[in-house]
């Protein structure tokens, strides 16, 4: 049968101490690349809605360094926090994540058509976004116990499973496909860095595609068009096809070095639309061509890179897991957010991190991040197989 590597086996040692770090020994841990990177990247986003509004930090890029600010603070201090802590509260942020999807299934507001928001006032809170971090936590929590021979039985993948499906269910609801989509991607990343036998995901590939005609009846009339439009745009150029169209003319005019900050055409003469959410690469790499767009993208691998590498350094099987899922989920924003922007899969609701317009999606990232910092901090904190104060 065929198997692969686990992260199980990558960098462990036996004989470890649990180091315990005063607070200025951990601040000096911080990882101050992972923060420029960041701040490089969300830089990028304010200037980008600043021209988004006609150069004009007011509605959207004021507000953006507001939600920075509160993100960057946040960041830190869930990277101060011993990724002990972390695992111990795993299931309960898990639990309190599942609450909250269900909370906006009895009194959630509606937008644009889902109804996928709780309004604190203060902020629309979307749980879906924060339920990508908190299946990570769990998923990573759940396997950290867990042997390589225990992964490789089928049984043992049950409660994993219905931890993925539950909230995929209920984001499917909203209804929220690209979300939904993303929820189960990143479990089935998680299920492949524990060390989840190649065998089973060849299973459940084949059944997924088997049960395709079953899951095209259940669909919303609209993520029918949407799959259409994708397979086809020019059949409906003013209608479902216009946001791609307009998004492939923006991209293809902007040429090497872009047509210049505040000059993009087709976002400034409204053309291109969600130009400050969804389709805001489009912007950015009108106004800053293939250069600005490739160099965006290079920050992001920077990201990710330093997010795998603080995995693998871990010393905990929790924290290997945690950090490399969370920089499987940042991918996967990523990937979506371009991939739709550039008309090589549907157009689904997926922002792009630290970039797009929106508070809880850029609370999140940070939050992600700053676990992400958490297991560089206690890269060598021991934690017992069993549970975070047991002897092994």
């Amino acid at each position: 049968m065929a198997r692969h590597r686990p992260l199980l086996l990558i960098g462990q040692t036996a004989g470890l101490r649990n180091p315990e770090m005063s607070l200025g020994e951990k601040v000096w841990q911080i990882n101050w690349a992972l923060i420029l990177l960041t701040c490089a990247v969300a830089t990028a986003g304010v200037a980008v809605l600043y021209s988004a509004a006609d150069g004009n930090m007011d509605p959207w890029a004021s507000r953006q360094v507001t939600r920075f600010g509160a993100g960057l603070g946040i960041m830190l201090v869930i990277a101060l926090i011993d990724v002990r802590f972390w695992f111990r509260h795993a299931y309960m942020i898990y639990l309190v994540g599942l609450g909250l999807l269900v909370a906006v299934e009895l009194f959630g507001s509606t937008g644009m058509g889902a109804q996928r928001w709780i309004d604190l006032k203060v902020i629309q809170l979307q749980p879906s976004e924060v339920m990508k971090v908190a299946l990570v936590l769990a998923l990573a929590r759940y396997f950290h116990g867990m042997a390589l021979e225990e992964i490789g039985r089928l049984g043992s993948l049950l409660i994993p499973s219905i931890l993925i499906l539950a909230p995929t269910a209920l984001v499917l609801k909203q209804p929220d496909l690209g979300t939904s989509v993303m929820l189960t991607a990143v479990g089935v990343a998680v299920f492949f860095c524990a060390g989840v036998r190649l065998w089973m995901f060849a299973a459940v590939g084949a059944m997924s595609l088997a049960a395709v005609p079953i899951a095209w009846q259940f669909m919303h009339a609209y993520q029918r068009k949407r799959i259409g439009t994708f397979l086809n745009p020019e059949s409906d150029p003013l209608g479902s096809g216009y946001h791609i169209m307009q998004s492939k003319i923006a991209l293809g005019s902007a040429g090497l070095f872009g047509k210049g900050f505040l000059q993009g055409t087709q976002s400034h003469l409204n053309f291109l639309p969600e130009k400050h959410t969804d389709f805001i690469f489009t912007m950015f790499a009108e106004e800053f061509g293939m250069v600005g767009g490739l160099t965006l993208l290079g920050t992001y691998t920077l990201l990710l890179a330093y997010g795998i590498a603080i995995g693998l350094r871990s010393r905990n099987q929790f924290g290997r897991l945690l950090a490399v899922g969370l920089s499987c989920n940042l991918f996967l924003y990523v990937f979506i957010n371009i991939a739709m922007v550039m008309g090589l899969i549907p157009v689904v609701g997926v922002p792009l991190p630290l970039i797009s317009y929106g508070g809880t999606a850029m609370l999140t990232v940070m939050g992600g991040l700053g676990l992400v910092m958490s297991v560089y901090i206690h890269r060598d904190v021991r934690i017992p197989r069993r549970g975070p104060n047991d002897e092994m």
